[in-house]
């Protein structure tokens, strides 16, 4: 790993204190770079998600893709956590701290917001970021590459039931341009633009691929710390404004988020599953598409509402809380078949 890799950590709290800092004290520009965007997508997000995963489009091998089907129990363990389990102990433990444990200090109005907006992150599984999850684990990218495609397909048709089910409403308006234009720019075109690369490069011979994935590499870096001071920036004020709110979610999105990876990770060790697959596995029952959580809570319940708070602390928590969630995955590799 390099260096920047090994502190990454250290990075992205730095990138977070910079970005709530230049949000407070310059929102003007903030603000006009939250306006360019289609479909509820941040184009300028949407460029440096592209630029983070794009280096490890190129390491994807379509060679070696049918062989993904001789392998399907990580598959099959991502599937389980994402859809038949995760969406509902978030949407129980939401319920039971804000409707119990923290009943005193929420009013029951906010508090049904709050626990909407966890509903949302709980209901969409990570499309963008496990890309770079799977690299920092050294997973198997062309696995990776299905299990995330294999989910995004699912979303596009449970997404609105599970999230209907949980909220208690008969309706729920996904914005499915949202949806759908989330998956073309974050895996779509990237995977497009790596497999093109990668044709032309592997012509050359393998360490013309090798070569140019290793200048690529840092840009990765440089792309999430990017989009981690973008998104911060955008909600400063709300995080400044409302400090105790911000903790109050946080308890519960913490207590979910190891939680769930606990329970898959030790499924992952007893069905011995190889780490490469495991841990990514992993990584995408844990983290969220918090793009589209945001997206949708902000159209059901207004930009200032409890669920829109819940879902920009859901990204608050998420990047430190899977950079530790990583650490862990590589230390105990040994723990994995070879």
């Amino acid at each position: 790993m390099s260096f920047f890799e090994r502190t990454l950590t250290l990075w992205v709290g730095l990138a977070i204190l910079a970005g709530v800092a230049l949000g407070y004290a310059v929102p003007g520009l903030f603000a006009a770079l939250a306006a360019a965007e289609l479909a509820r997508v941040n184009l300028v997000v949407a460029v440096l998600i592209w630029v983070m995963i794009y280096p490890m489009m190129v390491q994807i091998d379509f060679s070696a893709m049918r062989d993904v089907g001789k392998r399907p129990r990580g598959l099959v363990l991502t599937l389980v956590v994402n859809w038949l389990i995760k969406p509902f102990t978030m949407a129980a433990l939401g319920w039971l701290f804000f409707r119990v444990i923290f009943a005193p200090w929420v009013d029951p109005a906010t508090a049904g917001e709050y626990i909407a907006g966890m509903i949302l992150l709980g209901v969409a599984p990570c499309t963008a970021m496990v890309f770079v999850w799977s690299q920092l684990t050294k997973g198997d990218p062309n696995y990776t590459l299905v299990q995330v495609s294999v989910n995004d397909v699912i979303m596009v048709f449970a997404f609105a039931p599970i999230a209907a089910f949980l909220l208690g409403v008969s309706e729920v308006a996904v914005p499915w341009e949202t949806l759908l234009l989330s998956v073309v720019l974050f895996v779509a075109l990237p995977l497009v633009a790596g497999v093109v690369t990668r044709h032309r490069l592997e012509a050359r011979g393998p360490a013309a691929v090798a070569g140019f994935v290793a200048r690529l590499k840092p840009w990765s870096v440089v792309g999430l710390l990017g989009t981690v001071v973008l998104l911060f920036g955008f909600q400063a004020e709300k995080i400044i404004a409302q400090p105790l709110a911000i903790v109050l979610i946080a308890v519960p999105l913490l207590i979910q988020t190891y939680g769930i990876f606990a329970l898959a990770y030790g499924a992952a060790r007893m069905m011995k599953l190889p780490h490469n697959i495991a841990a990514p596995a992993c990584m995408i029952g844990t983290s969220n598409f918090f793009e589209l959580a945001v997206a949708v809570a902000i159209s059901l319940f207004g930009l200032n509402s409890g669920a829109a708070l819940a879902t920009v602390v859901g990204v608050l928590v998420e990047v430190p809380v899977m950079l530790t969630l990583v650490g862990f995955a590589n230390r105990t590799r040994h723990w994995f078949p070879a």
